[in-house]
């Protein structure tokens, strides 16, 4: 069985997010959306509130699974023998960072491989960063994020500025 992992903060899940994990699924037999907890980071949601919004999210994808991984992400790929590591690329910014972060992975494991998806051209602009701006001044996200967890992004979202 091929099993891959499609890593990210998911902080909150984008239509973006859930384009590639979609792609990666056909790709392989098994996919795991590994919700990556850095703790160094402040993030919007929970671990938990991040897997239970991809778990919604992706409850069409049979063949996907969400976890959470706080740690190297190679020991994780290494853990349960993951065969690649797929990210999704939105210009070349991203492919800088990624690349040297694949490149890195690889040497501390030889069989970390990396798999790099574009982004379709719907989903470019799209960062979780852009989605907590918007709805944080109570803008319609609602084409940026997946319906099965709108609700929960915009209740959590939406006041975040309404004191400034």
């Amino acid at each position: 069985m091929k099993r891959a992992i499609c890593p990210g903060s998911f902080d909150p899940p984008t239509k973006g997010h859930i384009d590639i994990i979609t792609r990666a699924a056909g790709l392989f037999d098994e996919i795991i959306a590994v919700v990556v907890v850095n703790p160094a980071k402040n993030p919007s949601f929970t671990a938990a509130e991040r897997m239970d919004m991809l778990k919604k999210s992706t409850a069409h994808l049979p063949n996907v699974t969400v976890d959470s991984h706080c740690g190297l992400l190679v020991e994780y790929v290494k853990e349960i023998e993951a065969v690649a590591i797929v990210k999704g690329l939105r210009a070349m910014s991203d492919f800088e960072y990624e690349f040297q972060m694949a490149l890195t992975n690889k040497k501390m494991y030889d069989n970390a491989d990396t798999l790099f998806l574009t982004t379709s051209i719907d989903n470019m602009y799209l960062t979780s960063s852009l989605v907590k701006q918007v709805a944080s001044y109570k803008g319609d996200i609602s084409g940026f994020v997946p319906s099965q967890c709108l609700k929960d992004i915009e209740l959590r979202l939406s006041g975040r500025y309404s004191n400034e």
